[in-house]
């Protein structure tokens, strides 16, 4: 999968912060690796390739600000600085003196990863690609409990009852969901997937939006058997022909 070719180095003295941010990393599928220090980020560099460096601004020793400049002038990864700093001044140099995007804390989960990808895809042209290719391959029919989803021609249709429909939210999700059956997709992933329905979403509202689906599709929504949650990780769709039971 394209996401567990992404690694992000974490450079963060705070071991709750640390761990926070390493959460998020992996809830996107994303590889992290941490170090506590500039330094140890150095040294860490010498045997791992990383797609992308969040750096904490204020870090013991060397500062993240000289680091980040230390790091661009030797490689064109894409770094994003996380800091408390949160003045205009502290913004501008950041940005004009090494990184891509800047993320004050405290910070929505949603906004760090939103920033994360959008570095991405600017460093990382290929990875849109990639994610297309998989697009690509993934299946365009279902067949989900008494209804047939052709995801080319994007129709629902329900066999017991043609008068039954999904809206467009609705069938937006279920398009997401089925790029990667049987793999977890996380709630920022879905809102980001969401395109410019992401201003008018939050996480409580994925949930929501899968439980109108599910009421829907699931022959006991209370037991869902093709739209499943993940603790921690989100929400997998298990169709008829590849499905489990909970």
């Amino acid at each position: 999968m394209l996401n567990q070719s992404v690694k992000i180095l974490i450079v963060e003295d705070d071991p709750d912060m640390a761990e926070l941010i390493c959460d998020l990393v992996e809830a996107e599928g994303w590889t992290p690796v941490t170090a506590p220090s500039a330094e140890a980020a150095q040294t860490l560099l010498q045997r791992e390739t990383v797609q992308l460096v969040l750096v904490d601004h204020n870090l013991p020793g060397l500062s993240g600000r000289a680091f980040a400049q230390r790091l661009r002038a030797q490689t064109d990864v894409g770094i994003v600085m996380v800091t408390a700093a949160g003045s205009a001044t502290d913004r501008v140099l950041g940005l004009e003196t090494a990184a891509d995007d800047y993320v004050v804390k405290p910070f929505e989960p949603n906004e760090l990863t939103a920033r994360i990808k959008a570095v991405l895809r600017r460093t990382h042209p290929q990875l849109r690609h990639e994610r297309e290719v998989e697009r690509e391959q993934s299946p365009t029919e279902l067949r989900l409990g008494e209804w047939s989803i052709d995801l080319g021609q994007r129709r629902a249709r329900c066999l017991a009852d043609p008068t039954r429909t999904l809206t467009t939210a609705e069938f937006a999700l279920l398009e997401i969901l089925a790029e990667t059956p049987n793999i977890p997709v996380s709630r920022s992933q879905i809102l980001d997937r969401m395109g410019a329905e992401t201003e008018r979403f939050v996480d409580r509202n994925v949930d929501v939006l899968v439980l109108r689906l599910r009421r829907k599709i699931e022959r006991n929504p209370d037991l869902p058997r093709h739209i499943q949650t993940r603790r921690g990780k989100g929400y997998v769709l298990h169709t008829d022909e590849a499905g489990s039971s909970p």
